[in-house]
């Protein structure tokens, strides 16, 4: 990202409620066929979405709605305690259809802007999730081709150890409600999981997974450990 964002301010956005604060950052792809496309739906009132920055495919980074407001990205889901993720994350959506690569200058761009918004608001590498993550009935952004390993190495977020001790399958999906992901289809948890932490994988949920969740869950436990809503 080169300069600040460039503000094209959405009127699809509101207070926090209950006075929360961002402890979270949820990333999206818009999944449309061009980034103008997708800037036009987030800032039209009648689409009732937004977020808070648009990251272009080359590199701009477009500033929506005010990182203290609350914007409509996250809809129906959770991580950990948070049910109303919109009033306690700020949304950045890449500007990609969902089946192509992210390029180099976008990704460098994201993590400018990562990096910016974890310092600013103290949240941790582990808070910094995926559409996915919190709502995997519905959703599958940013999808396997996103580099979650790159960002973690980058302290912007997190990844399993590389030997992580063995566990047994039974116990993948206690681990992953420990790290943060909701109540969902058996399914389409593990989906979620394995896009963001082992896109190589197939069949059923096997020990990898499991010690790989563990291992999250262990290191990361969502809201310090608290039990999930």
């Amino acid at each position: 990202m080169t300069g600040a964002p460039l503000v094209w301010p959405s009127p699809n956005c509101g207070p926090r409620r209950g006075g929360a604060r961002p402890d979270l950052v949820v990333i999206h792809y818009t999944g449309m066929a061009s980034w103008e496309a997708a800037r036009d739906r987030l800032c039209d009132p009648a689409a009732e979405v937004s977020a808070h920055y648009l990251v272009l495919p080359d590199g701009p980074v477009l500033a929506l709605v005010p990182e203290a407001l609350r914007a409509w990205h996250a809809g129906a889901g959770a991580w950990g305690a948070a049910g109303d993720v919109n009033s306690r994350s700020i949304g950045i959506e890449l500007a990609n259809p969902g089946d192509a690569p992210f390029p180099a200058p976008q990704t460098a761009a994201l993590e400018t802007l990562l990096a910016g918004i974890l310092a600013r608001w103290a949240i941790p590498p582990e808070r910094v999730i995926g559409h996915a993550d919190m709502a995997p009935d519905r959703k599958a952004d940013p999808g396997p081709r996103f580099d979650w390993r790159r960002l973690a190495r980058l302290g912007l977020s997190v990844w399993p150890a590389a030997d992580p001790a063995p566990a047994a399958p039974a116990t993948l999906l206690p681990a992953l409600r420990a790290f943060g992901y909701p109540a969902a289809d058996p399914a389409r948890l593990l989906a979620a999981f394995r896009d963001r932490f082992r896109p190589w994988a197939s069949g059923p949920a096997d020990a990898g997974d499991a010690a790989a969740a563990a291992d999250l869950a262990r290191r990361f436990p969502v809201d310090g450990g608290a039990p999930a809503a």
